[in-house]
């Protein structure tokens, strides 16, 4: 797994589904041009594959959000400070006794 943050990887799909609505004006207007009737068929048909394209591109930077929320991150136990206990024992008679403080 690349080490991309979210955003660079946002900003790249972003980018590129920019730069497919740009592109493909230009060719539906080459393919009217070129072919007359069939044009309007051919621009939905350029439209239906640029919603497919931004369909897999949503769907694998989802799927790289939740591959990144996945890797759980091991953290170290907390440290914590144990006292001695300070217990005396005496011994009165045949009788042990603790004073703990």
């Amino acid at each position: 797994m690349s080490a991309l943050r979210p955003s660079t990887i946002f900003t790249v799909a972003m980018l590129a589904a920019v730069l497919a609505g740009v592109c493909l004006p230009a060719s539906a207007q080459a393919l009217n041009s070129a072919t007359g009737n069939n044009a309007l068929i051919r621009q939905n048909d350029l439209q239906i594959l640029q919603n497919r394209i931004q369909r897999q591109q949503y769907q694998q930077q989802q799927q790289q959000y939740r591959a990144q929320d996945r890797q759980i991150v091991q953290q170290p136990p907390p440290v914590v400070q144990q006292l001695k206990p300070s217990c005396q024992t005496q011994i009165i008679g045949t009788t042990a006794v603790s004073n703990c403080r």
